[in-house]
């Protein structure tokens, strides 16, 4: 191949994530609104009825569709859907910091505001409840956080014939961090106090 053609081919290409095509995509919303305590993080309950993780504390997001625009157009119909709004009830929608997940997923996830928290009406197959706990608290607390270790373990035909140390060679240990937080008898966990913490420590940057 000349080198000429090597070099259009690689200025054609858009760098993403090496294997990204093969990850599940998913897109969520920290929803913010101003209540008697201050501004709040708005929270659902999942709904029992659900197949993944019923009853836990989630935020609204959900698997991209082919026809969503883009992750930000995702995260706000997921919470159109769940909350039961219009895209004009939301507003001010912006980026954080994504995450990929070790269960092969990337999530996109994202902070805004609901505009009247009054014409949030849950939808019951989703949503069980939702509840609003004052930015102050995650502000002023600290999450428990624990590690989850994963261990390497290669299929039996595996040929480690080819790899230098053969059967005694050192597969790096993995592991990732979970987040707890505790408000009022309810565990806010995993994904979503990941993300909670991120946004907490944006808050907290100096010179905003």
């Amino acid at each position: 191949m000349k080198p000429e053609i090597i070099s259009k081919k690689l200025k054609a290409h858009t760098p993403k994530i090496l294997g990204s095509e093969n990850f599940s995509k998913y897109a969520v919303l920290l929803p913010l609104i101003q209540t008697e305590e201050g501004m709040s993080v708005v929270f659902e309950v999942r709904s029992m009825d659900l197949r993944r993780q019923p009853g836990e504390i989630c935020f609204p997001g959900g698997r991209m569709d082919p026809d969503d625009l883009n992750e930000r157009e995702a995260a706000i119909r997921e919470t159109t859907e769940e909350l039961g709004l219009s895209r004009a009830d939301i507003s001010g929608v912006s980026p954080l910091d994504y995450l990929i997940s070790p269960f092969g997923m990337i999530i996109y996830p994202f902070a805004g505001f609901i505009d009247d928290a009054d014409k949030i009406k849950p939808n019951p197959a989703e949503v069980s409840e939702i509840f609003a706990v004052p930015l102050s608290f995650f502000i002023d607390a600290k999450p428990e956080i624990y590690s989850i270790h994963f261990k390497a373990e290669p299929e039996e035909n595996f040929p480690f014939e080819h790899v230098a140390g053969g059967k005694n060679y050192n597969w790096r240990m993995r592991h990732m961090e979970e987040y707890f937080y505790h408000f009022e008898g309810r565990i806010i966990w995993g994904l979503t106090a990941r993300i909670l913490a991120h946004f907490i420590a944006i808050m907290k940057e100096d010179g905003n």
